[in-house]
């Protein structure tokens, strides 16, 4: 009777889809209380249930919340909608680099540098090449908007994705305003994310101009080089010894919070002396890594792919202890920031202070030559 298939568990449909509502709900309203939320979420949720009682149009589609997004439809016409979204579920590893050309909308100089500085700090484009950005600054089209317009609504499918630029716009969900933006931020990403109905409506206040991206130019733009981009991190992350103590999960975070930086032989990449702000794995070339000694420098390693650095001061908590420079050429590295380090590299703070061992030993053995040459 006690046999692995009859006490596996099936996580019932509906549940992932109320867990999913709530999570979505817990992420954007960020309140001081996980507990008192959830209890007064749960109890809207379940006032707000169909008389029958029926589990086929979840009364959780009243709770949807977007991060971006917000006004209400019937919960049987979100249910319908649901459908028709999840079954587009998007690939990245299916989709042909040459399936379908990109759309193109020809802008100005003027609108260009307008759009520029529009999503300059748009977290989804953080991570894109040079080429891919173009793609994206080529892709999005000026939508204008007047004062009373929807720009999407709580329970439709979605089909843009909205940069702002200037205007005010109001989000609600249940007809309840839950947040206003003031000529900047960005909204209708989760639903083309996470193949999700809209979860909450935008409305203009005012006159507005916003740049907007349809749907499958934001997947194959964005989805597939955040997709390409992890499996690339996720291999130089398995070559690190250090990080063997990670799980998958733990390493795929790890991957989705890396950013791409390119040095040119020579340049400086970190100084010693300067506070820490991350850590570095080499994706591509080779770095020298130099102490200051009197007037000059002195070469105390070279690493190369595979390998890390930066890791010392943050451990630490003290300045820089050496320079690194680019060598050989152009030199690619996966940085890592401050804040992303102390959450997901917890479990190898141990394996770290190990290797700052070396450091101190290697340090004691430059001051021991320092030392001779001095005396000669």
């Amino acid at each position: 009777m006690s046999t692995d298939s009859s006490r596996r568990i099936q996580v019932p449909d509906e549940l992932k889809e109320v867990l999913l509502q709530f999570s979505i709900s817990y992420l954007v309203e960020q309140p001081p209380d996980l507990i008192d939320f959830a209890a007064d979420y749960f109890n809207k949720l379940q006032a707000n249930r169909p008389a029958t009682g029926s589990t086929d149009n979840t009364a959780d589609d009243n709770q949807s919340v977007n991060s971006q997004e917000g006004d209400a439809e019937p919960p049987a016409v979100q249910s319908t909608r649901r459908k028709s979204v999840f079954a587009e579920a998007y690939d990245p590893e299916a989709d042909d680099d040459d399936d379908g050309a990109t759309a193109v909308f020809p802008k100005t100089d003027e609108q260009r540098a307008r759009l520029i500085e529009s999503v300059k700090n748009v977290l989804l484009f953080r991570s894109l090449e040079k080429e891919q950005m173009n793609q994206v600054l080529d892709a999005m089209f000026e939508r204008k908007v007047q004062p009373g317009d929807f720009i999407i609504r709580q329970g439709d499918d979605g089909d843009n994705f909205y940069v702002i630029e200037s205007g005010i716009y109001k989000v609600y969900i249940n007809d309840k305003h839950i947040s206003t933006y003031t000529h900047t931020g960005l909204f209708g990403e989760l639903a083309l994310l996470y193949n999700m109905p809209r979860a909450a409506t935008v409305q203009a206040e005012t006159v507005g101009l916003l740049w907007a991206m349809d749907r499958q130019t934001f997947r194959r733009i964005l989805l597939k080089s955040a997709f390409k981009k992890r499996k690339m991190y996720e291999e130089l992350l398995n070559s690190v010894p250090m990080l063997k103590a990670l799980q998958n999960y733990e390493r795929m975070n790890l991957a989705d919070a890396l950013v791409t930086k390119t040095y040119e032989d020579g340049e400086r990449i970190i100084k010693q002396g300067d506070a820490a702000d991350g850590m570095y794995f080499i994706e591509e070339g080779t770095v020298s890594v130099r102490m200051d000694q009197d007037d000059s420098e002195i070469e105390i390693s070279q690493l190369g792919k595979g390998q890390y650095f930066g890791e010392l001061a943050l451990v630490t908590h003290r300045p820089r202890a050496a320079s690194v420079y680019a060598t050989g050429g152009t030199v690619k590295l996966a940085f890592l920031d401050v804040v992303c380090f102390e959450r997901l590299l917890g479990r190898c703070i141990n394996l770290l202070q190990r290797g700052i061992c070396d450091y101190r030993y290697l340090e004691l053995d430059l001051r021991a030559y320092f030392d001779s040459l001095q005396s000669i």
